[in-house]
């Protein structure tokens, strides 16, 4: 029993009040549904569920997603939906939910993807709903939480922070790493058109940067008083979705599909929350061990750059080779819109390795919380 993927597309990132800001985040991911569809030529009727990422599901993302997005996409009333949460995150788990579905047996064609329209629904939105509502912060009463983590500032800047001092990372490295995301997105732009489903005017993404340079970065402020972080280390705020078709041995022949790549292991794990972003270094060691494979058997390494002392640490830890992790750049140049990030990476990772003949390819992100998860894949045909 496999779980195949055999389409992947995304719409382009826009840039926060960009080109895809005055589209509603229902048709954002109804967009990428239907694309999808249409490029693997399977009727909308045959997909078994929906499984879509979202972040800030509270205003125009509340009230399940998925659903209104498969209805809003034309497809029968029959094919159900559901939206899940596991921070930036929740697209890679989207599509592990549906590979695990496949692998089951259960079902034999799903639709994992993710959207998440942060001009619209800011970030932290639903914390700030719900305090203005007088439901309180979400951890903000708990004895339990008290008792284990008092009440330190939990965020992911101080996270990113804690990396960057813990790891010896200076801000010149960072910088340096975030103009290499640029140069990269920017080489890159006329190789992202095969993934990208055009919305409207934009069909590229309007987030690399092709001007910026080390002096530009080193004159931006740092976010936080003798830190190292700054705006332009950080992952842009953005707006976008994503899917990927997730097909059993079954479905691929009974539709005629052809597979791009075959999804081979799949974890997940916690982390500390306090530092709560480097989860990426123990997701890859458990994702090497329950595989089998080395370091040096895989071809490209997606890694999200929420910040660049994420990657740079995870990089340290497990001796990748920079030139095979985030080839085509990453969040710092392309964005990052939260719930849909995990499918963009995987439909960028999946079409990168089809074009270069890479046979495995890991994809792993950090998740607010302390979490992470790892993704990974084997091309196609096997």
């Amino acid at each position: 029993m496999s779980a195949f993927i055999v389409a992947a597309v995304r719409t382009p990132v826009g840039k926060r009040n960009g080109g895809l800001s005055a589209v509603h985040p229902t048709d954002l991911a109804a967009h990428v549904i239907r694309a999808l569809l249409a490029r693997a030529g399977v009727d909308g009727a045959a997909v078994d569920d929906v499984i879509l990422g979202c972040v800030g599901q509270v205003g125009a993302q509340a009230s399940n997603i998925a659903r209104n997005a498969v209805l809003a996409a034309g497809l029968p009333e029959s094919v159900p939906g559901t939206t899940l949460d596991r921070q930036c995150g929740s697209s890679q788990q989207a599509l592990h939910f549906a590979a695990q579905a496949v692998l089951s047996g259960v079902q034999d064609l799903v639709i994992a993807g993710g959207v998440e329209a942060m001009s619209r629904v800011p970030l932290g939105s639903a914390t700030r709903a719900g305090a203005a509502a007088g439901l309180g912060h979400p951890r903000e009463g708990s004895t339990g939480w008290s008792a284990r983590y008092g009440d330190q500032e939990i965020s992911q800047f101080r996270g990113a922070e804690l990396i960057a001092r813990n790891w010896g990372l200076s801000r010149a490295r960072l910088e340096e790493f975030a103009l290499a995301s640029h140069q990269r997105a920017v080489a890159a732009a006329g190789l992202f058109d095969e993934e990208i489903a055009p919305v409207g005017p934009v069909s590229r993404d309007e987030g690399p940067r092709p001007d910026t340079s080390a002096a530009k970065l080193a004159a931006l402020p740092a976010l936080s008083d003798g830190g190292v972080l700054t705006a332009g280390v950080a992952s842009q705020i953005s707006d976008g979705a994503a899917a990927l078709l997730v097909a059993s041995d079954a479905a691929v022949r009974r539709h005629g599909l052809t597979p791009i790549a075959r999804v081979h292991t799949m974890c997940v794990v916690g982390s500390d929350p306090v530092m709560m972003l480097a989860g990426p270094i123990p997701a890859t060691a458990a994702a090497l061990s329950r595989s089998g494979l080395a370091m040096r058997d895989i071809g490209v390494f997606e890694v999200n750059e929420a910040f660049a002392p994420v990657v740079l640490a995870w990089q340290a830890e497990t001796g990748a080779d920079p030139a095979r992790t985030n080839p085509l750049g990453g969040a710092i140049a392309l964005g990052h819109p939260l719930g849909a990030t995990g499918a963009r990476l995987m439909t960028t990772m999946v079409h990168h390795m089809r074009r270069s003949g890479i046979r495995y390819g890991l994809q792993v992100m950090c998740e607010g919380g302390g979490m992470a998860n790892a993704t990974l894949v084997e091309r196609a045909p096997l």
